[in-house]
């Protein structure tokens, strides 16, 4: 199949529901940890095309959603000091921090400007030599390879007023603590853009130790339902391991180059996940030799973190509680006017049920 349309092929969507219907006999809960995942899972109406032993479970999969509330009030913090220009992606603007957020500082007259990569970032400090630009990192595998390329071109051109806040993450501890909380789950829809980069190899302690299997997926309709048919049939035959459905995009050994350039940048830290708390080696900070350009740096009072009353984004980061279960959704928490993280961005779990799930 080479145009996108084949992969929406009704036809063929349906025979592929058909098939899992065939073979599934056990109740699984099977969980995606991708952002665009939850998004085309709720579009495209996959839950309704699948038999009722199947239950999909939205995870800790929009990195924006499991950003540090803490964090958010550190980037805020930073705005708010004088001669410095945040330069962020869209997303995190709109975020709630305990008692603003990037956009309503913003709107009170701190230079925030959403940018589309670090360079964007890096081209505003060379313009801008007398102002600190912030760079807000966030995300998975997916984004911190550009995010070290861009360090490692602040660095080679030694800017001195450029600096760069870490919040990138790896998703397997998440994955893996999921399980050891007791969060019941057969099978992960592995993370497509994030396993192009890391390669499929760090899924497996999932199935060794775990006995849980993996099947990496594209985001089309039939590539979704054939990486559910793979999970299926894994947990049927009991025979857990790690697929990769997505194999246009993903090869097993990932992006090498991409890797060695992460390691050379970046190494592990503990990091703090909403709903999971502080993971072991969850994160990346910046390594030594980059650390004149980390904002953690910069001296700066940051108020105390205040979790909103009401919102349940933790739980239904963990697959716990869904999005209608929250007494503040579709009411008080809106894509318009989001209490909680879940509900800001196109990925967030609370978005896509707002946006494709409401009657």
């Amino acid at each position: 199949m080479k145009y996108i349309d084949e992969y929406r092929d009704k036809k063929l969507v349906l025979a592929l529901a058909d098939k899992i219907k065939a073979i599934s006999t056990r109740s699984v809960n099977l969980m995606e940890v991708c952002g665009g995942h939850t998004m085309a899972i709720r579009k495209y109406g996959i839950p309704a095309l699948l038999p009722p032993t199947i239950r999909l479970l939205s995870g800790p999969g929009c990195p924006v959603c499991v950003t540090s509330r803490r964090f958010i009030d550190h980037t805020i913090a930073l705005a708010r000091l004088p001669n410095v220009i945040v330069a962020t992606f869209g997303d995190l603007i709109r975020v709630p921090g305990s008692s603003s957020s990037l956009d309503n500082e913003k709107a009170r007259g701190a230079d925030v400007r959403i940018v589309y990569s670090i360079l964007d970032a890096i081209a505003l400090a060379k313009k801008n030599p007398d102002k600190r630009i912030l760079f807000p990192g966030i995300g998975f595998e997916t984004t911190t390879p550009g995010s070290a390329a861009g360090i490692k071109i602040a660095h080679q051109q030694q800017f001195r007023n450029f600096f760069f806040l870490s919040s990138h993450k790896v998703m397997p501890p998440a994955m893996a603590a999921l399980i050891d909380e007791g969060v019941n789950i057969h099978g992960y829809i592995g993370p497509g853009h994030v396993s192009a980069i890391t390669g499929s190899g760090m899924y497996s302690g999932l199935a060794e130790n775990y006995k849980v299997g993996v099947v990496i997926s594209g985001f089309e309709p039939l590539d979704l339902l054939q990486a559910i048919y793979m999970l299926v049939q894994q947990i049927e035959d009991k025979a857990p391991k790690v697929e990769i459905q997505y194999r246009r995009a993903v090869p097993p050994q990932g992006n090498q180059k991409a890797q060695q350039l992460v390691a050379e940048v970046f190494e592990p830290r503990n990091d703090w996940w909403r709903g999971l708390g502080m993971l072991h080696h969850s994160g990346l900070m910046l390594k030594e030799k980059y650390n004149h350009l980390d904002a953690e740096n910069i001296p700066v009072t940051i108020e105390p973190t205040r979790e909103p009353k009401g919102c349940i984004c933790g739980q239904i980061l963990k697959g716990v509680k869904s999005p209608a279960d929250c007494k503040l959704f579709g009411t008080v928490c809106t894509p318009q006017d989001p209490v909680g993280a879940c509900m800001v961005s196109s990925e967030g779990a609370c978005h896509a049920h707002y946006r494709y799930c409401q009657p």
